[in-house]
C-alpha cells in the first residue's frame, strides 16, 4: 500500500496487484492525494495537474463506490481551487455529459453518482468560478430526477444543496426550480431522500427570501408531511429545517454577502404567528395558522405521534437558533405558548395521549431552559412559570357544583401544571443550593405556589406538585423539616376534605423520599409522627365512606416512605407495621370464603386498595431495610404474603360480578404481591409455586385480558449490544425521552407518575429526572414476567414441559396482532425464564423439556415482525446454553444451516442468521468450534446480498457475536472477514447506515481478536492494519453519527494494540468535534476513549486542549 502514496497513481503498481485489492489501493491513493493537494501550492502541482485530471476522470468511469467516488470529487474540486482551472469548464461539460446518458442499468449507475457528486463538490468549492454553466447543470440534475432510482435521487439532491451553498443568491434564477423539486423528495417514500431534501432546503433557505415569506406555510405543511411516516434520522433532518424556517421569519433581515432582500411590502411574520404555525403542526399536523386557533381547538381528528415529536424537534431547533438572548427576551410569550399546549383538548385527546403531549412539552423545556440558560435566567423562568401556575389555579372554580364544561377545562388544564411544576422541580435541582433566594422570596413564595396545588381536582397535579416539593427539598434541605410538619398539620385540618387528604399525604410520601439524599436528614422523632398519622387515617378510613379511598390509600402511602427513613426509624416501629399487616389480609380461608360472601363493589375496592397499599409498604421495607429482615420477620411476612395470593386465587367470581371497577385495583394487588415477592428468596415461598405459576401465566398469555397488551422488557432481557437490530441506539441520545413514544411493540414512552404513586418516595432510575413508571397494565406484565424468571429454574422438568406447552396453546388459539403480543410476553418470559436457569447454573437434560422448548422457539425465527424474531435467535442460543449438549447444539445448528441454504424470504435469513450468531454467543467458542466455518462461510455469503440491505444487517451483527466469541479460534477467518467489510465499506450505499454500523461492529471484533498482533511487521499483519485504518478513515468519513462513534471506538482499540500507527495529529481535530458535538453518542465516546484508559499521555492532553475550541458541550465529560 506504500505503493500508492504517490501524488499521481502509480498505473504500473496497480496493475500489479490483484482485482480484488485494486479499489482499496485506488482508495488509498485518494486518501493521499486527498491529504496532500489541501497543503499543496500551485507550484507542486503545476507540472502533473492535466495527468491528475485526467487520472480522476478515468476513475470516475470505472464505477467507484460512494467513499472513493466523495474523495475523486473533492481531489477534483481541491485540485481547481489550488492549481490552474484551465481545465474546470471542460471537466464540467465531461460530468455532464455522463449525466446526459439515459442508460440507467446498474453497471452505469455509479459512474453518474459519481459524475454528480464530482460537480457538487466543485461548486460548493469553487463558487463562482464556475461560471454559469450552473443552469445546464441544475436543469439536468433537476431532469433526472423524474425517473432516477433511490441512490440518484438522494446524491441528486446532496448537489443541489452544494450548488446553492457554493453559489448563494447568484442562482436566484433557478432557486424556484429546485424548490419545486426538492418538494417532492421532501415526502419521498426513501427516509434518505427526505433527509437529503430537507438538507437541500435548509442551505436555500440562507439564499432564497421567498422560502420564509410567501411560501412559509406551503413548506411548513410540506415539513409536516415529510414528519408522517418518518424515522428518526428523517425527524432530526426535518426538523432542523422547520426551526431554520421559522427561525428565518424572527431573525432581522441580512444584507451581507451572500444574501437577497425580502420583497418589499411583504407583511412580517409576529412571534405569535410564527409560533402558531408550529402549534398547528402540534396539534393537528398541519393547519393555517391564519387561520387561528379556534379551529384547532374545535377539530376532533388526533394528530399522528410522529408529526408531533418531529414539530416537538423543531421547536427546540428554533430557539437554538435564535439563541439564549432571545429566549431571555421572549421568555413570557414562549412559556405561555409552550404550556398552552398542553392544555390543549386535541393534545389530550386520550390518557395516553395527555402522557405523550406532556413528554413532548417537558422536552421542549428542559432542552431550552435547562441547556440554554446561565443560573440568573433559570431563577426568572421559575418565577415565570410559578406565575402561570397562580393564574391557572385563579381559574378554577372548586364548587362541585360547576358546569360540566368547566370541569373539562379543569381536565385538561391539569397537564399545564403537570409539564410547569416538573420544570420548576427540575430547575431547582440543577440550581441547588442558589435556588434558596428564589424559594425563600416573600414576593413569590414559590412554595405556597405549589402547595396551593395540592388540591387540585386532579391526581397528576397534586403528584406533580408533591415531586416538585420533593426537589425544593433535596435542592434547600433547610425546608424539610417545616414541609414535613404543614403537611402533617394539613392532612390533620382538611381531613374532611379527599383532595386534601390525597395532595398532602402525597407531599409528605414525596418529601420524605428526598430525605435520604439530604445531608441534614430528620430527626427520628418525625417518623414516630408520621407513621402516627398514617395509622390515624387508616383507622377512620371506615368512618365516612367518602374519604375511605383516599385516607386508606394515603395512610399506607405515608407507612411505605416513612420505611425510607432507613433502620433507625423503622426499627421500633416494626411490632406495629407486622400486626397492621397482619390485619390487612384475611388469617384463614374461612376468613376468606365469608368476606367473598358479603360486601359491594366498593368495599371490594376498598379493601382491594387497602391490602395493595399494604403491600406496597412491604415491598417498600424490604428495600429500604434488609438489615432487619430477620427469619422470624420473614415467616410473619409471609402469612400476609400468602393470604394475598390466596384471596386472588379465589376472587375471580367477584371479579366478573363487578367487572370494570375492580379491574385496576385487583391488577395493582397482583403488581404489589410480586414487587414484594421479588425481593424476597424464591425458597420462601416455595409452598406457592403452583397457585403463583398459575396467575404469572395468566398475567402475561392475557388469559383475561381483553387487551393486546404488551410487556417493556423485551430489550432488556436481549443483548446489550443489540442496538442496530432492536433500535436500542435511541436510549443513548438526547432525544430517548420523547422517540420513546414511537417505538413499536414498547410502552416506554408511557410513563408518568399517576401511574404509581409509590414512585414518589422510591429511588428513580439513573438517567432519569422525572420518574416514570409505565401504565399498571404494562407494570404487572412485567413484574409477572420477572418472577417467572425466578421461579422457572426451581421447578421439576414436570411443570417446565407443562408451561412450554401451554404457551405454544396459547399463541396457536390466537390469531393477528394479539397472537403477536402474546408472544412477545411468552418470549420474553420464556428469555427470563433461561436466563434465571444459567444464572443458578440448572442443566435441563429432558427430551421433553428440549422438544417442547424448541417447538415453541423455532416457528418464531420466521416471525414477520423483527422483535420476535430477535427474541425466538436469543431464545435458541439460551435454550442451548442451558441444555449443555453438544448434540442438541448441533442439532439447532444444522436446523439453521439447512435453512438458509434453501430460504429466499428474508424473515428466514435473518431469523436464522442470528439464530447461529447467538447458539455460538451463548454455548462459547469451544462448545460451537465444529461450527464455526459452516457459520462463517453462510453469514459472509450473506453480508454480500446488496439486494437485501435488511439480511446485511442481520448477518453483520450475527458474525459480529459470533468473533465475540471466537476469541483466537476466529484468527483464522480475520482475513477473508476483513477483505469482505472493506469491499462492502466502499460498495454499499451510505444510505445504509444500519449496514455501516453493523461493519463496525464486526471491525472492532476483528481487531480484539488479533489484538497484540497488529504491532507486527510481517506482511498479513501490515496488511491486516492498513485495512483497518482505511476501514476506520472511511467510517470516519460517514456523515451519520452513529457509524462516526464506531469508527472512534474501533480507532480506540488500534492505538491500545498497536499505538505507534495511530497517527494522533490527525485525530486529535476529529476528537475535539467530536466532543462538541451535538450528539450525545458521539460525545459518550469521547468519555470512553478519555478516562478509562491510560491510552493518551501528557503530549496528547497538551495538544488536545491546546488545539481544542470546546463549548459548553463540555459538562457530557463525566470523570471515571
Amino acid at each position: 500500500m506504500e505503493l500508492s502514496h504517490s501524488l499521481t497513481l502509480n498505473e504500473e503498481a496497480l496493475s500489479q496487484i490483484s482485482e480484488a485489492r485494486r479499489p482499496v489501493f485506488i482508495f488509498e491513493w485518494l486518501r493521499f492525494l486527498d491529504k496532500v493537494l489541501t497543503a499543496a501550492q500551485k507550484s507542486d502541482i503545476k507540472g502533473c495537474q492535466k495527468q491528475l485530471v485526467q487520472q480522476l476522470m478515468n476513475h470516475i468511469q470505472e464505477s467507484p463506490g460512494p467513499p472513493t467516488r466523495k474523495l475523486i470529487a473533492r481531489c477534483l474540486a481541491t485540485l481547481f481551487s489550488v492549481g490552474d482551472t484551465f481545465l474546470l469548464f471542460d471537466t464540467v461539460n465531461k460530468c455532464n455529459d455522463i449525466l446526459k446518458n439515459k442508460d440507467d442499468s446498474p453497471s452505469v449507475l455509479p459512474s453518474k453518482l459519481a459524475a454528480i457528486c464530482c460537480v457538487g463538490t466543485m461548486y460548493q468549492k469553487l463558487g463562482r468560478m464556475m461560471g454559469r454553466s450552473y443552469e445546464e447543470t441544475v436543469q439536468i440534475l433537476i431532469r433526472s430526477l423524474r425517473n432516477a432510482e433511490s441512490q440518484t435521487r438522494i446524491e441528486i439532491m446532496l448537489t443541489l444543496e452544494k450548488v446553492c451553498a457554493g453559489m448563494g443568491i447568484a442562482i436566484s434564477n433557478v432557486h424556484k426550480d429546485i424548490y419545486k423539486a426538492a418538494r417532492h423528495c421532501l415526502i419521498d417514500r426513501v427516509m434518505a431522500v427526505r433527509c437529503a431534501a430537507s438538507r437541500c432546503l435548509l442551505e436555500m433557505l440562507n439564499h432564497a427570501p421567498f422560502l420564509y415569506t410567501t411560501e412559509l406555510e406551503s413548506l411548513a405543511t410540506l415539513c409536516f408531511r415529510a414528519f408522517d411516516g418518518s424515522n428518526y434520522t428523517v425527524r432530526c433532518t426535518v426538523a432542523k429545517l422547520l426551526g431554520a424556517l421559522i427561525a428565518m421569519t424572527q431573525k432581522q433581515t441580512k444584507t451581507g454577502k451572500g444574501h437577497q432582500q425580502p420583497q418589499k411590502g411583504l407583511k412580517l411574520v409576529s412571534l405569535d404567528e410564527a409560533l402558531g404555525v408550529f402549534m398547528s403542526g402540534f396539534l393537528r399536523g398541519g393547519v393555517g395558522f391564519l387561520k387561528g386557533t379556534g379551529e384547532i381547538i374545535k377539530g376532533s381528528s388526533g394528530v399522528n405521534r410522529e408529526v408531533r415529536v418531529g414539530v416537538t424537534h423543531g421547536y427546540v431547533t428554533l430557539v437554538q437558533i435564535l439563541g439564549g438572548k432571545w429566549l431571555e427576551k421572549n421568555m413570557k410569550t414562549f412559556l405561555i405558548h409552550i404550556l398552552s399546549l398542553a392544555a390543549n383538548p386535541k393534545a389530550a385527546s386520550s390518557h395516553v395521549d395527555a402522557v405523550y403531549s406532556r413528554k413532548c412539552i417537558n422536552f421542549i423545556l428542559r432542552s431550552v431552559f435547562g441547556k440554554m440558560l446561565g443560573e440568573r435566567a433559570q431563577a426568572l423562568a421559575c418565577k415565570e412559570i410559578a406565575q402561570i401556575i397562580i393564574k391557572e389555579m385563579n381559574s378554577i372554580d372548586f364548587n362541585p357544583e360547576n358546569a360540566k364544561d368547566v370541569n373539562q377545562e379543569t381536565l385538561f388544564s391539569q397537564h399545564l401544571l403537570v409539564c410547569a411544576l416538573q420544570e420548576i422541580g427540575i430547575l431547582i435541582s440543577s440550581l441547588g443550593t442558589t435556588a434558596h433566594d428564589l424559594i425563600t422570596d416573600q414576593s413569590l413564595n414559590l412554595i405556597d405556589v405549589t402547595i396551593g396545588v395540592l388540591i387540585h381536582p386532579c391526581q397528576a397535579a397534586r403528584l406533580a406538585a408533591a415531586w416538585c416539593l420533593r426537589c425544593i427539598c433535596i435542592a434547600v434541605p433547610s425546608q424539610i423539616s417545616p414541609l414535613i410538619d404543614r403537611c402533617v398539620n394539613s392532612i390533620e385540618q382538611f381531613r374532611t376534605s379527599p383532595e386534601a387528604i390525597a395532595g398532602y399525604s402525597s407531599a409528605l410520601a414525596a418529601v420524605l423520599g428526598g430525605v435520604k439524599l439530604s445531608p441534614l436528614g430528620v430527626p427520628h422523632m418525625k417518623g414516630k409522627i408520621i407513621f402516627n398519622t398514617a395509622e390515624e387515617l387508616l383507622r377512620s378510613a371506615s368512618q365516612n365512606s367518602r374519604l375511605s379511598l383516599n385516607r386508606t390509600q394515603a395512610g399506607w402511602l405515608l407507612i411505605g416512605a416513612i420505611m425510607t427513613l432507613g433502620i433507625p426509624v423503622v426499627k421500633g416501629l416494626l411490632p406495629r407495621m407486622l400486626l397492621l399487616w397482619r390485619n390487612s389480609f384475611p388469617r384463614s380461608a374461612k376468613e376468606l370464603e365469608s368476606e367473598k360472601a358479603r360486601g359491594d363493589v366498593f368495599t371490594w375496592q376498598v379493601t382491594l386498595e387497602g391490602r395493595a397499599g399494604a403491600l406496597s409498604a412491604m415491598q417498600s421495607f424490604l428495600q429500604n431495610c434488609p438489615e432487619l429482615i430477620t427469619d422470624d420477620t420473614t415467616r410473619r411476612l409471609l402469612a400476609p404474603i400468602e393470604s394475598a395470593l390466596a384471596m386472588l386465587s379465589n376472587i375471580s367470581g367477584i371479579l366478573k360480578t363487578y367487572g370494570q371497577h375492580l379491574k385496576a385495583p385487583a391488577a395493582m394487588v397482583r403488581l404489589r404481591l410480586c414487587e414484594t415477592l421479588l425481593l424476597l428468596h424464591p425458597q420462601c415461598y416455595e409452598n406457592s409455586y403452583t397457585h403463583l405459576l398459575r396467575m404469572l401465566v395468566a398475567e402475561f398469555t392475557l388469559t383475561e385480558n381483553p387487551a393486546n397488551t404488551t410487556t417493556s422488557q423485551l430489550r432488556t432481557v436481549c443483548l446489550a449490544n443489540d442496538s442496530v437490530i432492536l433500535g436500542t441506539y435511541l436510549q443513548e441520545t438526547d432525544h430517548r425521552t420523547i422517540e420513546d413514544q414511537l417505538q413499536p411493540n414498547s410502552a416506554a414512552g408511557s410513563g408518568a407518575l399517576e401511574h404509581d404513586p409509590c414512585c414518589l418516595y422510591r429511588q428513580i432510575n439513573s438517567g432519569q429526572e422525572i420518574p416514570g413508571p409505565l401504565p399498571l397494565g404494562v407494570a404487572v406484565i412485567d413484574i409477572s414476567v420477572l418472577l417467572f424468571g425466578q421461579i422457572f429454574s426451581r421447578v421439576t422438568n414436570k411443570h417446565r414441559v407443562q408451561m412450554l406447552d401451554h404457551f405454544t396453546e396459547c399463541i396457536k388459539h390466537v390469531r393477528s396482532t394479539r397472537q403477536e403480543a402474546v408472544q412477545m410476553n411468552v418470549f420474553t418470559a420464556l428469555l427470563s425464564g433461561l436466563k434465571g436457569l444459567a444464572e443458578t447454573k440448572v442443566n435441563i437434560n429432558q427430551d421433553d423439556v428440549k422438544k417442547s422448548a424448541v417447538n415453541l422457539i423455532i416457528g418464531a425465527l420466521t416471525s414477520s415482525n423483527p422483535i420476535l424474531r430477535y427474541a425466538a435467535g436469543e431464545a435458541v442460543g439460551r435454550i442451548a446454553q442451558v441444555v449443555s449438549d453438544s448434540k442438541f447444539t448441533a442439532e439447532l445448528a444444522q436446523t439453521s444451516f439447512d435453512r438458509l441454504k434453501s430460504a429466499r424470504d428474508v424473515a428466514s435469513r435473518t431469523g436464522h442468521s442470528l439464530a447461529l450468531g447467538c447458539l455460538h454467543k451463548y454455548v462459547g467458542g469451544m462448545g460451537s468450534s465444529q461450527h464455526l466455518n459452516t457459520s462463517v462461510s453462510i453469514l459472509l455469503a450473506l453480508a454480500q446480498d446488496q439486494t437485501s440491505p435488511i439480511v446485511q444487517v442481520w448477518s453483520l451483527h450475527a458474525l459480529a457475536l459470533i468473533v465475540d466469541s471466537g476469541g483466537p479460534m476466529f484468527r483464522g477467518y480475520v482475513e477473508p472477514s476483513l477483505s469482505l467489510l472493506l469491499k462492502l465499506l466502499l460498495t454499499v450505499p451510505q444510505s445504509y447506515i444500519d449496514v455501516h454500523q453493523c461493519i463496525g461492529k464486526v471491525l472492532s471484533a476483528l481487531i480484539t481478536t488479533v489484538g497484540p498482533e497488529l504491532q507486527g511487521n510481517i506482511s498479513s499483519v501490515c496488511t491486516a492494519r492498513s485495512s483497518f485504518l482505511g476501514a476506520c478513515a472511511v467510517m470516519q468519513d460517514h456523515y451519520d453519527p452513529l457509524v462516526q462513534a464506531e469508527a472512534t471506538g474501533c480507532l480506540q482499540q488500534l492505538h491500545l494494540f498497536a499505538p505507534k500507527h495511530v497517527n494522533l495529529s490527525s485525530l486529535v481535530p476529529t476528537l475535539c468535534r467530536t466532543l462538541s458535538s451535538n450528539h450525545l453518542l458521539l460525545r459518550l465516546k469521547w468519555d470512553i476513549w478519555y478516562f478509562p484508559n491510560s491510552i493518551f499521555e501528557t503530549i496528547f492532553l497538551f495538544r488536545f486542549f491546546e488545539s481544542s475550541s470546546c463549548d459548553n458541550k463540555i459538562s457530557s465529560i463525566k470523570v471515571k
